[in-house]
């Protein structure tokens, strides 16, 4: 059984920044994709960023040049630093896993076999 759970979220002005993390159960190297997600009020699950084991990363258009997701094998810990945050960026983000390698930003959510319980953002 795999366990996510996230941290870092909080409340920050805009222009301001964030790091989330994830701590992962199992070593994130053999979940072979893994993301993060978010899910504003009244809207689907956006993905964000993806990173594959062999650490190659994609990004929603959204996001690029502001967020980079990067993953440290040895602690079990997935991340996503978030700059220049803007009010849209507000919601709740969600790291999830999945292992089948080619996943993208375009993924389902619900295609992610692993899904933490979400850290809220909130940008002001």
């Amino acid at each position: 059984h795999v366990q996510l759970v996230e941290s870092g979220g909080g409340s920050v002005q805009a222009g301001g920044s964030l790091r989330l993390s994830c701590a992962a159960s199992v070593h994130t190297d053999s979940a072979v994709c893994m993301a993060w997600f978010r899910q504003a009020p009244g809207k689907e699950h956006e993905g964000v960023a993806t990173i594959s084991s062999d650490g190659n990363a994609s990004y929603g258009d959204s996001v690029k040049g502001r967020f980079t997701i990067s993953k440290e094998d040895a602690k079990r810990t997935l991340y996503q630093q978030m700059n220049s945050l803007e009010p849209e960026d507000s919601a709740k983000y969600y790291c999830a896993a999945v292992t089948y390698s080619g996943c993208t930003v375009v993924t389902p959510f619900s295609e992610f076999g692993y899904q933490g319980q979400g850290t809220q953002v909130t940008v002001s």
